[in-house]
C-alpha cells in the first residue's frame, strides 16, 4: 500500500488520481490542508501563509512525508521550492502536460478591447501581460479553477489567464485559448512526485518518470535557484527537449511590465541543470538582479 499525499482541491485530486492509476498498486489518497489552502480560504486578500510564500502549498505535505504519515507526495511542480528539506527528493516526473498559459473569455490578447479587465493572481502573468498590452487592467483573481471560471462567467472580468494543464486535467481544456507570447511558470504542466530518499516509494515514482519532462523541469528549477527568485518576482522559464538537445526560454520583469529581460539558449539535454545555471548567469549579467530586487521592493510596499 502506497499512501499518496495531496492537497484537497479538485485539480490536486485529479492529479493524484492520475498518478495512482499509473502506479498500478494499492494506493490510498491522503488529503492534506496546506498553509496556502488556509490562506486562500480567507478571501481575496489572505494573511501571509505560514512558512513563507515559497512553501505555502507544500510545507504540510512535506512534513507528513518526513513523519512517515505518507509515502509519496504529488505536487504541481511550479509550487515546489528550489531547495527541498533534507531527506526528501523529487523521485519522479511523469509525462508533462501542456505547459502554456491559456486565455479564457477571449480568443487572443489582440481580441481584447482597449482597457479590458483581465484577472490573475500571478505576478509573472501580470508582468508579461502589461509588457505586451500596457492598456489592460490587471485585477487580482484567486481561488480554484472552477471559482475563477465562475467569476469570469459572472462578468467580473473580460478575460482571465489560467494554466492550460489545469484546464485539461479538469476536462475543461476547450475553455481556454493558448497565449504563446507568455513564458510559462517554471515547472508549469509538470507533476513532481516527492518521496523520502532511498524509500521504496521513491523507486515506484521513478518508474513513472518521463526523461524529457524530468530534464525540462531540472533546467527550469536550476534557473530559478541561480536567480534566487521568490514568489514575489515575475519569472518565466520554459524548457523544451528535442533530439538530445534542450532549449530554455526565460523571462524576468517588474510586476508593472515596465522593464523586462528575455533570454533563450540551447544545450545538451544530458546536463539540463547546467543550462539552467548558465541562463541564470546570463540574465544576472544583463541586469536581472536589479529587476528582482525592485520587484521584491514593490511587493513589500504593496503589502504594507
Amino acid at each position: 500500500m502506497i499512501r499518496l499525499g495531496t492537497r484537497g482541491s479538485a485539480l490536486a485530486l485529479a492529479q493524484a488520481r492520475s498518478v495512482a492509476l499509473q502506479l498500478q498498486d494499492d494506493v490510498e489518497l491522503v488529503t492534506i490542508t496546506t498553509s496556502g489552502d488556509r490562506a486562500s480560504a480567507q478571501g481575496p486578500h489572505p494573511a501571509p501563509p505560514e512558512g513563507g510564500d515559497k512553501t505555502r502549498f507544500v510545507k504540510e505535505i512535506e512534513e507528513a512525508l518526513l513523519a512517515a504519515k505518507i509515502d509519496l507526495a504529488v505536487h504541481s511542480a511550479k509550487d515546489v521550492p528550489g531547495e527541498l528539506p533534507e531527506g526528501l527528493v523529487i523521485a519522479g516526473v511523469p509525462l508533462r502536460a501542456d505547459p502554456h498559459d491559456a486565455l479564457c473569455g477571449a480568443g487572443s490578447l489582440d481580441a481584447l478591447a482597449e482597457g479590458a479587465i483581465v484577472g490573475t493572481a500571478s505576478v509573472r502573468r501580470r508582468s508579461q501581460l502589461l509588457a505586451l498590452r500596457p492598456d489592460l487592467q490587471i485585477l487580482e483573481l484567486r481561488g480554484n479553477v472552477d471559482t475563477r471560471l465562475r467569476r469570469l462567467a459572472e462578468g467580473a472580468f473580460h478575460a482571465i489567464v489560467l494554466a492550460q494543464a489545469g484546464l485539461d486535467r479538469l476536462g475543461r481544456g476547450d475553455e481556454g485559448a493558448p497565449v504563446p507570447q507568455l513564458v510559462p511558470a517554471p515547472g508549469q504542466g509538470c507533476l513532481a512526485l516527492e518521496a523520502r530518499s532511498q524509500d521504496a516509494a521513491a523507486g515506484a515514482a521513478a518508474r513513472l518518470t518521463d526523461p524529457a519532462a524530468f530534464a525540462e523541469l531540472s533546467a527550469e528549477r536550476a534557473l530559478v535557484t541561480a536567480l534566487g527568485a521568490s514568489c514575489h518576482t515575475p519569472i518565466g522559464a520554459h524548457a523544451v527537449s528535442s533530439a538530445g538537445a534542450i532549449t530554455l526560454s526565460a523571462f524576468v520583469g517588474l510586476p508593472d511590465g515596465s522593464h523586462w529581460i528575455r533570454d533563450e539558449l540551447s544545450g545538451d539535454s544530458a546536463d539540463p541543470a547546467a543550462l539552467g545555471r548558465t541562463v541564470g548567469e546570463r540574465l544576472l549579467a544583463a541586469g536581472a538582479n536589479d529587476l528582482l530586487d525592485e520587484a521584491e521592493s514593490m511587493a513589500v510596499q504593496g503589502s504594507a
